[in-house]
Order: C-alpha cells, then sequence, then structure tokens
C-alpha cells in the first residue's frame, strides 16, 4: 500500500495507465467537458471543500476534475470495498488529488478512509450510497453546521436519505440525484441493464441464451436488466413486492411470481431492490444444482451471504469474482461476493451514462451553492430545467437536433380559449 500526508492507495506506480483510462473516460464525456470550461470560468465553488464517496473510476475521476476546475479542494474515498480501480487512484494522486481508496478494501479500512475525507470539513458531500451524510448525522455532528448541502446518486442512499428526513434527523439539504430524469434513463436503465450483464459475464462466461433469468426487483435497474438479458436470450421472472411494477413486468412479457417459487426454477438470479435478504438461504437452498447468483443493489445486503457461508458445506475461488459454495449437496456460484457486479467483477457503467449522472452531481452542487440558506433540511429534487439542460447538453453531444415550439404553439399551449372549431 502506498500512503501519504493526503493519500492512501494501492500501487502509485499504475498512474500512468491510470491516466489513460481517464483520457478515454474524458473521450466520451463530452459533456463534463463544457461542465468543468464553465466552472473553470465561473468558479462556483471557490474556496469550498467538497468531500465524496463514490466509486473511484475513470469516470469519477472525470467529474473530480471539473469540481476542482469550479475552485474546490477536493477528497474521495470509495464507497464500496470492490469497486475502486486501483489505477485510476493512482493517477489522481499524481494529478494532485486527496485519494483514500484501494479495490478489495477492508471494513475497517472503509470507514477510516470515510472518516479522512470527513477530516476535511467539507461543505458539500457527494454521496453513493448514503454513508457520508449517514456519518457526518450520527459521528461528526460538529461538521453539520458548515455544511452546505450534499448530493445522492443512488436509490439506496434516498431511501436512507428519506427515512432520516422522516425521523427528523437530517440536518442539512440533500439533492436527490437520483431521482433526475436523466439519471433514470441512462445510469439506472441503459447502464445498469449493460453493466451487470457485463459483470456476470466476466466471472462466469455462461451463455444467457435459453437460461432462465430472476430479476428480483422491477424499477429501472431491474427493467434495464430484464431487457438487456432478453436480448441476448435470456427468458425472464421478475419477482416484485410492488403492484404497478409486478404489472408492469407482466404487461412486458414476463412471467412474474414470488421469489419462494422462482427460486426452483432460476438458473441465474440478480437483484435489483435496495432492500435486505432478498434472497435468503431458504431461498438457496431451494435453487437447482450450478444456479449463479449476483447483485446489482448498491450493498451487499441484497443476498444473504453470511447465511450462504454459515450453511455451505464447502467453498472455494472458482475463478476471479466468482465463489463456488456446495449447499446441501448442490453447487451455489456467487459472484463479486455479492457486492455490485458490475463494478467488483467489471468496469461499471460505461463513460457515456456516468457523464449525464455526474453532470447532475456537478449541477446540483452548484445550485446548493446557489441556494445556500433557502432549501431546508430534506430531501430535494433538482428543478426540472436543470434536468432538461442535462438532456440538453447531452443531444448536442451526440449531435442530435430536435424541434422548436412556434410563437403560435407556445401561445396555444398556454391559454385555455381556444377549442373545437
Amino acid at each position: 500500500m502506498d500512503k501519504g500526508e493526503n493519500y492512501e492507495v494501492r500501487d502509485l506506480s499504475l498512474a500512468e495507465q491510470g491516466k489513460k483510462n481517464i483520457q478515454w473516460a474524458m473521450q466520451h464525456m463530452p459533456i463534463m467537458k463544457k461542465i468543468q470550461s464553465r466552472f473553470e470560468a465561473e468558479k462556483p465553488f471557490e474556496g469550498l471543500n467538497i468531500g465524496l464517496a463514490l466509486h473511484v473510476t475513470k469516470e469519477t475521476a472525470v467529474l473530480l476534475h471539473a469540481l476542482r476546475a469550479g475552485g474546490a479542494k477536493v477528497t474521495i474515498a470509495g464507497c464500496n470495498p470492490l469497486s475502486t480501480q486501483d489505477d485510476v487512484a493512482a493517477a489522481l494522486v499524481e494529478d494532485g488529488f486527496s485519494v483514500y481508496a484501494y479495490k478489495g478494501e477492508t471494513t475497517d479500512d472503509y470507514y477510516r478512509y470515510i472518516e479522512a475525507v470527513l477530516a476535511q470539513k467539507p461543505n458539500l458531500t457527494i454521496d453513493d450510497g448514503g454513508d457520508l451524510v449517514t456519518m457526518i448525522h450520527t459521528k461528526k455532528p460538529e461538521l453539520i453546521e458548515s455544511t452546505i448541502g450534499g448530493c445522492e446518486e443512488t436509490t439506496t442512499g434516498v431511501i436512507r436519505l428519506r427515512a432520516m428526513e422522516a425521523d427528523g434527523v437530517l440536518k442539512y439539504p440533500v439533492v436527490a440525484v437520483n431521482d433526475n430524469k436523466t439519471k433514470h434513463l441512462l445510469d439506472n436503465y441503459y447502464g445498469t441493464g449493460q453493466s451487470t450483464l457485463d459483470g456476470i459475464l466476466r466471472s462466469t462466461n455462461i451463455l444467457f441464451a435459453g437460461k432462465i433469468l430472476v430479476v428480483c426487483g422491477y424499477g429501472d435497474c431491474g427493467k434495464g436488466v430484464a431487457l438487456k438479458a432478453a436480448g441476448l436470450g435470456a427468458n425472464i421472472v421478475v419477482t416484485e413486492v410492488h403492484p404497478f411494477r409486478a404489472l408492469q413486468a407482466y404487461y412486458d412479457g414476463y412471467r412474474v411470481m414470488p421469489i419462494e417459487e422462482a427460486a426452483r426454477i432460476g438458473d441465474v438470479f440478480v437483484t435489483v431492490t435496495g432492500d435486505k435478504n432478498v434472497i435468503d438461504i431458504q431461498h438457496m437452498k431451494r435453487m437447482k444444482d450450478g444456479a449463479v447468483l449476483a447483485n446489482a443493489g448498491h450493498f451487499d445486503a441484497e443476498i444473504n451471504v453470511s447465511a450462504l457461508r454459515e450453511n455451505a458445506d464447502s467453498m472455494r475461488e472458482m475463478r476471479p469474482f466468482l465463489e463456488e459454495f456446495v449447499l446441501e449437496g448442490k453447487k451455489i456460484f456467487l459472484c463479486a461476493g455479492g457486492r455490485l457486479v458490475n463494478l467488483g467483477a467489471a468496469e461499471g457503467h460505461p463513460s457515456e451514462v456516468m457523464a449525464t449522472s455526474f453532470a447532475g452531481q456537478s449541477l446540483a452542487c452548484e445550485y446548493l451553492v446557489k441556494n445556500k440558506g433557502e432549501l431546508g433540511a430534506k430531501v430535494i429534487s433538482l428543478p426540472e430545467k436543470i434536468d432538461d439542460e442535462i438532456a440538453g447538453l447531452q443531444l448536442d453531444a451526440l449531435g442530435v437536433k430536435m424541434d422548436t415550439l412556434t410563437a403560435e404553439q407556445e401561445k396555444y399551449l398556454h391559454s385555455w380559449q381556444e377549442g373545437t372549431e
């Protein structure tokens, strides 16, 4: 491990490759280039500290450069023990950022790194899962007064934040970037759909065609996983607790059933719910010999991995990021230790996807600073105008042109006098 006054990463000698990967990401994130150029000119974060707990990837590096261009001092820790790209972490240190992350972190190191970020007394927090904001409120309440606000990237994190708000313990505004339409479309739907299958393929190299793939949860992420897997020829089964989503899955052409039934027939299982023990030990005991389990929800709580380890007759590593468990005479295979399979076993979302998500994070931070003291201690959404700005920037980057309303059409949409003639 390489350590310094403002960093702790695995190996600084990896920096050259990390810089190449960051350059590759920048090539595919032109909207972040535009935002960075404007931030550099306007300096919206001059004199502010921004603390982040995010996946330390080549795409995240692009976000960090944009925030620093806006005048911020930036410190980052990983938000998942398996998601850090060590070469990127090394490159960021060489570029002068404070970085605390490595792939395969221990639990102790994970929380120690979160504390290292908070030691910089951030004025703005950017979370992926809610650990920064939670630790501020539970262990570092003295930081609340100087905190302008925060941003949250994930469904799981927003669930935690809304619970904090409901309990009356949230003490500063947090923008639910996850609520952005652009985030749902690209990150949750297209991004999770593609990168989850990428992670499963890298760890198993199985053929999806003909397999029964059980998708636990049919939110935007579950819809994306089902869509992409069906495109590879898999037969999709959906488990849900929400009536509308279950109905939508049925009308989308998928079988819908309880996990108790799906456990008996599934070949591959993917959890994308944001909840705990969605696949529990009693479900695993019902599964076929050779069943593959993967999690695409944020935390490693959706599959009861600890119960699997306790009940298994034996276990061994079969391939990188693939473990074999023998459970009552049947083999169960677990991808990426039950953590995020797309980042644990692969590289996460494509850069084009993260461009829109990180545009949301960047503009949310700017929105918090511009509206300091006026937003209240609650979970808020970005104004639709800003979300539409992100979509417009992405359209420009793609070279796509759209129509504009004529004066007559604009007037008609804002009037009530005209009817049937």
